[in-house]
């Protein structure tokens, strides 16, 4: 079978049934003693392009990417471990304001590697520390759905051909992390991830498309593109968030607009 055939989650899900991988159902990896671990890259002409982001963009796009898993496990972020390989006609100036633009999270960048390559990438590892991580798995029948901001601004951007600057949702993280019962952090699309949640945690998510909040310039259409890179989480309560779903018995996700059923598609390496 084909990557192109089996997707990413399907790749992931044969790992694990090999037990070649373990323990990767949520957002980002608990390594004991509270110390929480996750890591994404970024390829160009795969998730971004230079002629329509700057530099500093990148970087700080780069850093939360990868922060947002954290925010997702309720932790603190401690640093940052940063790989950077690129051509070597790409000007120290410019590696400068990419590492300016991580620097702005406020989270220190503590190691990393660099690497001679024909294309720039970015792979980022974010290490923090959470007393409790609510994963994706502990949605409950009766349970509110909610999101920490406007979604679809990534989607509108990129129908500019340009990108956004991805928020920093580390504060609500710690938040919902110590009352919610399931978080994770909108990458691949709000259906997609609210599916992740339905799956895990043997329930239906329900989402009124009607109540999500846009982005300025979004439409629901790019909900589907996703990196918006918002908390959704299952909780008992708003938890000062806003309300956009519940979770019945049942399983899979319903999108709903005004009462009647709604389609959203989403994202998916490989194919």
């Amino acid at each position: 079978m084909k990557l192109s055939e089996a997707g990413e989650l399907g790749l992931l899900a044969e790992l694990e049934r090999r037990g070649l991988a373990q323990r990767i159902e949520n957002d980002a990896a608990e390594l004991g003693a509270g110390v929480i671990a996750t890591q994404d890259a970024l390829v160009e002409d795969v998730h971004f392009r230079l002629d329509w982001i700057s530099w500093r963009d990148l970087g700080w796009r780069a850093a939360v990417v990868n922060l947002s898993d954290l925010a997702a496990s309720g932790a603190d972020a401690e640093g940052l471990l940063v790989t950077l390989a690129a051509p070597g006609d790409v000007q120290v100036e410019d590696v400068v304001q990419l590492y300016e633009g991580i620097a702005e999270t406020g989270v220190p960048v503590l190691g990393g590697d660099t690497s001679r390559a024909r294309s720039i990438m970015l792979s980022v590892t974010a290490i923090g520390r959470s007393d409790r991580v609510p994963g994706r798995a502990g949605a409950l029948p009766g349970d509110e759905v909610v999101v920490t901001g406007p979604l679809g601004a990534a989607g509108a951007a990129f129908r500019r051909e340009s990108y956004v600057r991805p928020p920093l949702r580390l504060t609500e993280g710690k938040q919902l992390g110590a009352h919610a019962h399931a978080v994770l952090d909108i990458s691949d699309g709000l259906a997609v991830d609210a599916g992740h949640i339905a799956s895990r945690s043997g329930c239906r998510v329900v989402i009124e498309l009607e109540r999500v909040p846009l982005a300025a310039g979004a439409e629901l259409s790019d909900l589907s593109f996703g990196e918006d890179y918002e908390l959704l989480a299952a909780a008992d309560s708003s938890h000062g968030q806003m309300i956009i779903g519940r979770c019945e018995e049942g399983a899979g996700v319903e999108l709903t607009l005004n009462g009647e059923p709604f389609e959203l598609g989403g994202w998916q390496h490989f194919r």
